[in-house]
């Protein structure tokens, strides 16, 4: 069936109506900020763990592991100040990155219930979004873990291996 003159014109009377409010895409834009402030951070987390590395005398996994921790400890502390958000919104997959965006997310879903009390509001909710993570992760641990003893047993080796 054709469609008649008066729903063509109002669909495109629609159309225009709304590409007149559809905000223009950022995606270059947003994706610059992330590649400059994702880079920077990475930047200056190597230039950390070099300096640690010179240092101290530790090797690089043991820097590295230094420097993780620092990492995941400015997150929290960002997101307690309330500075984590702000830079999130603007830098956005830039600062999202697993470690310190799992980080923000543990530290900010706990503060939304700090009004409830240590124990039924931080406490409660600080593993609401890390525990079935951590639930998962250790269990296919396990998993691997057993799989690995009893190829052990069976002295069964992979070929990649």
């Amino acid at each position: 069936m054709k469609k008649s003159k008066n729903e063509k014109d109002a669909k495109k009377r629609y159309e225009e109506y709304v590409s007149r409010f559809t905000p223009g895409s950022r995606s270059v834009s947003n994706g610059i900020k992330a590649f400059v402030v994702g880079g920077a951070l990475c930047s200056a987390a190597f230039v950390v763990q070099n300096f640690i590395q010179q240092n101290f005398g530790l090797e690089s996994k043991e820097a590295g592991t230094i420097v993780t921790v620092g990492l995941i400890f400015a997150a929290q502390l960002l997101t307690g100040l309330g500075l984590y958000a702000p830079l999130a919104k603007f830098a956005g997959a830039g600062v999202i990155v697993p470690i310190t965006g799992f980080a923000n997310s543990m530290v900010a879903t706990a503060m939304e219930f700090k009004s409830e009390g240590p124990v039924l509001g931080v406490g409660s909710k600080l593993f609401q979004l890390a525990g079935p993570v951590i639930v998962c992760g250790i269990s296919v641990s396990v998993i691997v873990g057993l799989i690995y003893y009893v190829m052990g047993i069976f002295d069964f080796k992979l070929p990649w291996v």
